[in-house]
């Protein structure tokens, strides 16, 4: 959704050791074509529906040397929630649930980054979803740094998971009927930057 899962603008100054240039120097922009934010809930027992929010913007600092400084900003536009089902988009985004007329945007911005292995990490942060934020980690795993082919700019690939309560951002509709109240995240993101300019 998003920093979005996954906004993936970044305030490094404040929360990590890293000077302007290194900041600068590392900051990516994340890829809205190839960002993405799935979810899946339980439907009292029957099924367990998937939905995308597919139009996620933000910034990404990563050092691959020192991946605890990262920062991630990212802003996800609820308004473009995809389900395959109109009236099942419909009924998403409006006052049960999203009430994206309200609240169109949600936010994702880190906190802390804590590597728990070769390319795998905690990332904590702060999500502000239907008006309230609320803190939550996700298990990110590092895919590929690498130049991309079609337009050689560095460019870099994570994949995550989370699980947050919407009862906890507003959004308790249906939990007393066994609607789940637990929301599956799986966060699938891409973030580039231009070329490094050739010294002559």
């Amino acid at each position: 959704m998003n920093k979005p899962l996954l906004t993936l603008a970044l305030g490094a100054a404040m929360l990590f050791p890293l000077g302007a240039n290194a900041a600068d120097a590392n900051t990516y922009t994340l890829d809205p074509a190839h960002t993405t934010v799935i979810w899946s809930a339980n439907h009292i027992g029957f099924s367990n529906p998937h939905g995308m929010f597919s139009m996620i913007e933000g910034t990404l600092v990563f050092d691959e040397a020192a991946p605890e400084k990262s920062v991630v900003d990212a802003t996800i536009s609820i308004a473009n929630l995809v389900t395959g089902n109109p009236k099942f988009n419909e009924h998403l985004s409006g006052k049960d649930f999203f009430d994206v007329a309200q609240f169109p945007k949600a936010t994702f911005k880190s906190t802390k980054v804590e590597k728990t292995g070769d390319k795998t990490a905690k990332v904590t942060g702060d999500l502000t979803l239907h008006g309230n934020t609320k803190p939550i980690v996700m298990d990110v795993t590092f895919n590929r740094s690498a130049i991309f082919p079609m337009n050689s700019k560095p460019t870099v690939g994570f994949s995550a998971t989370t699980t947050i309560k919407r009862s906890e951002f507003g959004m308790g509709y249906g939990v007393e009927f066994g609607v789940a109240d637990d929301v599956h995240l799986v966060i699938e993101a891409e973030a580039n930057k231009e070329p490094e300019a050739k010294s002559n």
